[in-house]
């Protein structure tokens, strides 16, 4: 095996010219055993085409080597030729001690392809020849999932774990859990998770975990699970908008505000951060805080509707309507039917004294909002003081007509009627 270490030994000083003399040798002079251990270690390393080429050199010499065959399909889904790879495997026979696995490459290969009948026929095909392989159970269980077919799923997962704990370095309790709150059931899902962190303290696990408990309602415990894994490993950035909302559940708003800090610092491109930081800034009262965490979410994302939404609403409270129409423009959005931005506009051109602007962005918004009393309170009172009576008792005629008992609304409308005449 000198040349095979060799070979190797090139590759990762980076001296692929000699690799490849070397590599010619073993192609076309090589022994049977040589060529199989480089074609092994050169597909672990990523050389797919060379590895091909061992395998399609030992296959002359024995064609029908399930094997070979598995080592080949593998290189060629690697490099992307799925049909290929299906063609080669289905070539193993029944007889070679491969076809049980050949059977699960193929269903793996079918299901990736969205072809689950096909997928699962083939991996129930696999467990009538090998009924005791717990590898077979665990690739029924995934198949089962994916499909959102829990009984089946489980039944696939609880029979593994008569064998097994884990497959493949994956813990059955925490797909099982995963399973489970991803199907909504929270709490029978945590006492799986429970099993799963009691083998393994696994940081994927971990996360389930604190991600369900904040689902079923349980702060406290989410905040212990997310804290922990963020000590664990404080690079798991999916943790912290997480842990930053149980703390606002809690009503913890200073924490939630500093895990949005930590998170920031970890990745700094994360909109959602940004953003979950402006909407804890503002209700802290920190005004400046929450519009420069806004600013931030739309430099990443100039089309991010909630952060221009939520900045909006701050722009309206503190009447800086020349910066809201500045946004809008900014973010190429003044023009955008989107009906709260259309609102928004209003408002501020209203504020600015820009009449004109403003009752186009409020005839454009009542398409929408002709069934929001909200709106058309503010549009109808942007009527009467902009002398359009008439108008405006139309609009407060469609808040009477679903609510009847708005006297005031009533007197208002037979007033600007009486005006109107």
């Amino acid at each position: 095996m000198d040349r095979v270490n060799k070979i190797i030994h090139f590759l990762e000083t980076g001296q692929h010219k000699e690799a490849l003399n070397e590599y010619n040798v073993v192609l076309n002079n090589g022994s049977h055993e040589e060529r199989f251990i480089l074609s092994e270690e050169l597909f672990q390393l990523g050389f797919l085409d060379e590895a091909k080429g061992l395998i399609e050199k030992l296959l002359t010499a024995y064609p029908e080597e399930g094997e070979l065959l598995i080592l080949l399909a593998e290189i060629l889904v690697e490099s992307g030729a799925e049909e290929e790879a299906i063609l080669i495997l289905e070539k193993i026979s029944r007889d070679d001690a491969h076809f049980g696995q050949s059977l699960l490459l193929i269903a793996d290969l079918y299901q990736m392809q969205g072809l689950y009948e096909v997928a699962e026929q083939k991996l129930l095909q696999a467990k009538r020849m090998i009924p005791e392989e717990a590898i077979i159970d665990f690739a029924l269980g995934e198949l089962y999932s994916e499909q959102g077919e829990i009984v089946k799923a489980m039944k696939a997962y609880e029979t593994v774990l008569k064998e097994t704990n884990e497959i493949a370095g994956i813990l059955i309790h925490s797909r099982i859990a995963d399973l489970l709150s991803g199907s909504g059931a929270f709490e029978e899902a945590l006492k799986y998770y429970e099993k799963a962190l009691n083998e393994k303290l696994e940081i994927n696990t971990l996360f389930g975990y604190g991600l369900t408990a904040l689902q079923a309602g349980y702060h406290r415990t989410a905040i212990e699970k997310f804290t922990e894994l963020k000590e664990l490993d404080p690079e798991y950035h999916s943790l912290y908008l997480h842990l930053a909302d149980a703390y606002e559940r809690e009503g913890e708003l200073e924490n939630s505000l500093q895990i949005v800090e930590e998170g920031i610092r970890q990745d700094e491109f994360n909109k959602e951060l940004f953003f979950k930081g402006g909407k804890i800034a503002l209700q802290l009262g920190l005004e400046e805080a929450a519009e420069e965490y806004l600013r931030e979410a739309l430099l990443l994302d100039p089309g991010y509707l909630e952060a221009v939404l939520t900045l909006n609403k701050l722009l309206l409270q503190q009447e800086r309507f020349t910066d809201l129409i500045a946004l809008l423009s900014e973010l190429d959005l003044l023009e955008e039917e989107e009906p709260y931005l259309l609102w928004d506009a209003a408002v501020a051109y209203a504020g600015m004294e820009k009449f004109s602007d403003a009752l186009n962005k409020y005839e454009s918004a009542y398409t929408y909002f002709n069934n929001n009393q909200t709106f058309l309170l503010d549009y109808g009172y942007f009527l009467i003081e902009e002398g359009k009576s008439n108008q405006a008792a139309e609009v407060f005629k469609q808040i009477v007509e679903k609510d009847p008992t708005n006297t005031e609304i009533l007197d208002l409308v037979e007033r600007l009627t009486d005006s109107g005449e």
